[in-house]
């Protein structure tokens, strides 16, 4: 049944199909212990519940000489896919690092980024809200955070979009991106390696210096966790602002009159972006795996059994939202499972909102009209929801 999302109609626009899916209930069994979420109040309490987890990573045979394993050989992963105890220590020392006060002092060079290529898509008239915005400020911003030089970081975005295809489902992947993403996932591991040994010799002040150093009761990162983290840092740390511009500005052309009230209304810009992130979620869902026999609303679900979590159809649920598929900038309080819910909340869920916020208040600030000149294009995935284009032209 999700092997629909894979069509270009649900790619699209997935929610038609989501709708079909929870009229199935919101938890149901697709196939032999496969189980499918899509209401709210379900997918909240099993991200939250700790009956459900991550599998083990796989013991590679021989992996690649640059690869981060641990003393078992297993390959070393982020806090993103672990368990406790082990998320708990490992997120725990990124959390020193990354703080809620860094995320506040970038709120003035964020600002001044926006500022500088909404003017430069000014100056053009037509442009790709995407190659022009939405994808390089969160990439110049988290590799500043990084450290990384400016020359680097075209090399990143590739690494990233290639490692963010394959966050898809493994029944949902093409061979090739497997091949493609373990590609670049050996030229991050390499690349932070190398950044790794400058900033123990020459630390100078950037996240990843912190990363290196931070300590908590005497215990650290080990090199591959630095490594495996500062990649997490920087493929999440951009692709959820990216898809969360494009799919916001393209839900405020599909329905002018909410765009006329931001512009009335800037003051509004901030509960607006929740909306988007509700509306059109840019992670669609995730999978957790019953680490013991539990129960997802009124379903038995055993040991072992997978689930995939469709957070962009739990959104959108009829239970938890009046009219759910209206997209309603004054919507009071909307709560949404966009950046996810329990241990595995996003940690760059700041970040994302202030650049975000600042996007959009430097194209409304500008004072000028905009409309689509072309049809959206969208990425093809299905776990990152997302646009590859939009050209947009300044009235």
């Amino acid at each position: 049944m999700l092997e629909n999302l894979l069509t270009p109609e649900t790619r699209t626009d997935p929610y038609p199909f989501y709708r079909q899916v929870f009229g199935r209930g919101p938890v149901f069994e697709a196939a032999d212990r496969f189980f499918v979420v899509s209401g709210f109040e379900e997918a909240s309490a099993l991200l939250k519940n700790p009956a459900f987890g991550h599998s083990e990573p796989e013991v590679l045979p021989d992996p690649h000489e640059n690869e981060p394993v641990d003393d078992e050989g297993r390959v070393i992963r982020s806090f993103l896919g672990l368990d406790p105890p082990d998320h708990t220590r490992l997120r725990r020392l990124v959390s020193k690092a990354f703080t809620p006060r860094m995320v506040e002092q970038l709120a003035p060079r964020v600002e001044e980024l926006a500022k500088e290529l909404v003017s430069k898509a000014l100056e053009m008239g037509e442009f790709d809200l995407m190659t022009e915005i939405a994808k390089p400020l969160p990439v110049v911003v988290i590799s500043e955070m990084l450290g990384v030089p400016l020359a680097d970081r075209d090399r990143f975005e590739g690494w990233s979009h290639a490692m963010g295809r394959a966050l898809d489902p493994s029944f949902l992947i093409a061979k090739e991106t497997v091949a493609a993403a373990v590609a670049a996932r050996r030229e991050f591991v390499a690349y932070f390696r190398e950044l790794a040994k400058d900033r123990r010799k020459r630390p100078t002040g950037d996240l990843f210096s912190d990363l290196v150093s931070v300590s908590d009761e005497g215990d650290r990162l080990s090199e591959g966790e630095l490594v495996i983290t500062a990649m997490l840092l920087l493929v999440a740390g951009h692709e959820t602002t990216t898809n969360l511009i494009g799919n916001g500005i393209l839900a405020l052309l599909n329905h002018p009159e909410q765009l006329r009230k931001l512009a009335d209304d800037r003051s509004k810009i901030p509960n607006a972006v929740e909306e988007m992130l509700r509306y059109d979620s840019p992670v669609q869902l995730t999978t957790r795996i019953a680490l013991r026999d539990a129960t997802v609303g009124d379903r038995f679900v055993g040991e072992g059994a997978q689930t995939v979590v469709l957070l962009g159809a739990a959104n959108r649920d009829p239970r938890a939202y009046e009219d759910p598929d209206r997209f309603d900038v004054d919507r009071p309080s909307p709560r949404h499972l966009a950046l996810g819910q329990g241990i595995h909340f996003c940690l760059g869920a700041p970040l994302a909102r202030l650049e975000g916020r600042t996007v959009f208040e430097a194209l409304l600030g500008a004072g000028l009209a905009f409309h689509r000149t072309s049809e959206p294009a969208w990425v093809k995935q299905v776990t990152l929801r997302g646009l590859s284009g939009l050209r947009l032209e300044f009235a």
